[in-house]
């Protein structure tokens, strides 16, 4: 197997934005450049396997939660912009709103299966464009990867041509749930998939589907943690 080829923080530049998909738009653009110098300058950044992105076609990155770090670390080495979802009362907050909606994020309702949300997110899908899955629906506690919400197999299943599985590490210890904001100079590590393509995994039932993607990125977990000098994390 080859070694995981690397992005770090000096590479961070000619991003393009591609015109006519879901999310390509300038504001997004903007704010994006400005989150890649703001997590670069507090923190290292390691970036594997960035040239896994899929050049076309609805892609679903499922990626493990530990901190409010992730969606800026996993979508920010990416050419092709990227849609989230985000809890409704965000979007109940007047100006932030708006910040978020140009930022790709669309509401979901945490606690309950949200139709209005899955629907949204396949239209997205079907135009071609990324969505990024934080699959357990909350940080971890721990830092470990928790199980995973059954809509991410319906989603990924029926609307996604490629799914990629990521792993973020490191944003747990810069940011747990229990610190109101983050600490600057840890290492933070993504690495992505190679890409599954929908055919190999369309017949599998929902629980194989989703015990199957969690396996592939704790692996993965514990293998970039083994190259980060890190010990495993117990599961």
């Amino acid at each position: 197997m080859k070694p995981p080829t690397s992005l770090t923080n000096p590479e961070l530049s000619g991003f393009w934005m591609p015109k006519g998909v879901p999310g390509s738009n300038p504001f997004y653009m903007l704010m994006r450049r400005f989150f890649q110098v703001m997590v670069a300058l507090g923190w290292k950044i390691r970036i594997h396997n960035r040239h896994f992105e899929p050049t076309r076609g609805g892609t679903v990155y499922i990626c493990n939660h530990q901190s409010f770090l992730d969606p800026v670390l996993m979508s920010f080495a990416l050419r092709r912009p990227m849609n989230f979802m985000a809890r409704d009362t965000l979007f109940h907050v007047p100006l932030f709103k708006h910040v978020i909606a140009g930022l790709n994020a669309f509401p979901v309702r945490r606690g309950q299966a949200d139709t209005g949300a899955m629907k949204e997110a396949m239209r997205r899908l079907k135009a071609g464009g990324q969505v990024a899955i934080f699959a357990e629906g909350t940080r971890s506690l721990d830092g470990r990867i928790g199980p995973f919400l059954p809509g991410v197999a319906l989603l990924a299943q029926r609307a996604a041509e490629w799914i990629v599985p990521v792993v973020v590490d490191g944003a747990y210890e810069a940011w747990p749930r229990t610190q109101m904001l983050p600490s600057p100079g840890f290492s933070l590590v993504v690495e992505y998939a190679r890409p599954i393509h929908r055919d190999e995994v369309r017949q599998m039932d929902a629980a194989t589907f989703i015990s199957h993607i969690r396996n592939v990125i704790v692996e993965m977990q514990t293998e970039v943690r083994r190259r980060e000098g890190k010990p495993a994390l117990k599961y």
